[in-house]
């Protein structure tokens, strides 16, 4: 086949970022990376801390974190006084988790395509509490209209305590339509939690819009911010239940105050996070987004020929604006949880190339990012080179 003509590039954007030159870094998706310029306003940041640690941390903290938190809702689309900042989309998650109010014979509700790190947090919850766990089997090739029944079917109102879903799944790539799943169980009475962390930067984000009980997101992955960055966004009748993972000076504030401050924690990254936005809006924030989904694309063309995928069986999921793409490997390859990590670091290793590996549903997976420091010929490369890694095993 004729593979398609990749996007072209956004000039300088390669140089935005310290990424090591000889590693074709194409699992954005995993840990995000931080331009130079986000870098700097940290270290700055840091410095300012290091010069006198008390005054950073007595003289309007509080304050900056705040405004931070404002500038970040707004990005988001989310209410400012009901958005905390935390540190990762899974520790947003088990605030919510914690908060609830599980009980003997409750359920929590999910998908097979839910993160594992949540999955994780879900099942540790239900054994301290007494809940179950039930998760839904929803087919990578299901519409949207057949998602939103399947969820429609699952629900045991009376019983289901809590629906997590997600926006924009890790190990499938699929984009939920989460606005119509919140509609169908708020009508059962059911509260929803939808974990979002794929979606700031790379997606259009209005959280009001998507009305779930919860919603919680990344920013240093797509939004450019540096790690640990991430906000819990809740809806009012919530925001009094809620209780922080660790209790500090701000308990007696409330949410979304008593959340956040964590006493010594560093919160430069997060008070950086603007300049991770800011580096987005200069590059173009619409550019950027078609840039990534365009290359993700071109990569998974490029992989999916050379390992003798036909085009229909390249699976798009997510549509034409989600910058992560899967290619199927061969049957038999990466089906565990073990042997994906295995391949995934003999791929680093054989072929300098970052990328994520997954087995879901008897199947493995690679999975491609786009983003504005890739270039084509490193998803060529890659795809001259990894059959024959495959058939060595």
């Amino acid at each position: 086949m004729t593979v398609a003509r990749p996007p072209e590039p956004i000039p300088g954007a390669r140089l935005l970022f310290s990424l090591d030159p000889a590693v074709s870094y194409l699992n954005h998706g995993a840990f995000g990376a931080v331009p130079v310029n986000v870098q700097r306003t940290q270290q700055r940041l840091r410095d300012e801390m290091e010069a006198n640690p008390l005054r950073f941390f007595t003289q309007g903290l509080v304050d900056r974190v705040t405004h931070t938190r404002r500038h970040l809702a707004s990005f988001l689309g989310a209410d400012p006084d009901g958005t905390a900042l935390v540190g990762n989309a899974t520790t947003g998650a088990a605030v919510v988790l914690q908060s609830i109010g599980l009980r003997p014979g409750d359920e929590v509700l999910t998908t097979d395509h839910g993160y594992g790190a949540v999955d994780f947090s879900i099942a540790r919850e239900c054994r301290r509490t007494g809940a179950v766990t039930r998760a839904l089997r929803v087919p990578l090739a299901a519409t949207d209209e057949e998602i939103v029944q399947i969820v429609r079917d699952g629900l045991r109102p009376g019983r289901t305590r809590l629906l997590v879903v997600d926006q924009l799944t890790s190990p499938t790539a699929r984009l939920f339509p989460v606005a119509a799943i919140v509609g169908v169980a708020h009508e059962r009475g059911v509260p929803v939690l939808v974990d979002g962390a794929h979606a700031p930067g790379m997606l259009p984000v209005d959280v009001t819009a998507v009305g779930a009980d919860f919603w919680v997101g990344n920013l240093h992955k797509w939004g450019f911010a540096p790690r640990g960055t991430a906000v819990l966004v809740v809806a009012p009748p919530w925001r009094e239940r809620i209780e922080p993972l660790v209790v500090s000076w701000e308990q007696g504030a409330g949410f979304p105050g008593n959340v956040e401050w964590q006493g010594t924690l560093d919160y430069t990254s997060w008070l950086s996070a603007p300049a991770g936005l800011f580096t987005l809006r200069s590059l173009g924030l619409d550019r950027v987004r078609a840039h990534n989904a365009e290359l993700a694309a071109y990569g998974q063309r490029v992989v999916g020929e050379a390992l003798g995928v036909a085009p229909a069986d390249l699976p798009d999921p997510g549509g034409p604006a989600v910058a992560m793409r899967l290619v199927p490997l061969p049957p038999g390859i990466a089906t565990t949880i073990d042997a994906a990590r295995a391949l995934r670091a003999r791929i680093a290793e054989r072929l300098a190339a970052e990328v994520s590996v997954a087995g879901w549903n008897g199947r493995g997976w690679l999975r491609l990012c786009g983003q504005v420091y890739n270039s084509p010929d490193e998803y060529e490369r890659l795809a001259v080179r990894l059959p024959g890694l495959l058939d060595r095993g």
